[in-house]
């Protein structure tokens, strides 16, 4: 597994970054191609959803993984 990257996104009209292994950022763009939504729309949706504790990179890797089990 590849160490974590600082990845840009903008949530809401603000730019902000995650830290996210190579392979988490590929399922998640996987994940809003076949959503058909923008990558960062789904992040938005993301952040808005996870719990106050929890950081926005680690949410989208339970995100990604709870989409991987799914399958």
């Amino acid at each position: 597994m590849s160490r974590p990257l600082k990845r840009s996104l903008t949530l809401k009209g603000h730019r902000t970054s995650v830290s996210l292994e190579d392979e988490f950022w590929y399922e998640f763009r996987r994940i809003a191609k076949e959503k058909d939504r923008p990558i960062n729309d789904l992040a938005a949706e993301i952040d808005t959803s996870r719990a106050p504790d929890l950081g926005l990179a680690s949410a989208i890797r339970l995100f990604v993984l709870n989409d991987l089990k799914s399958s």
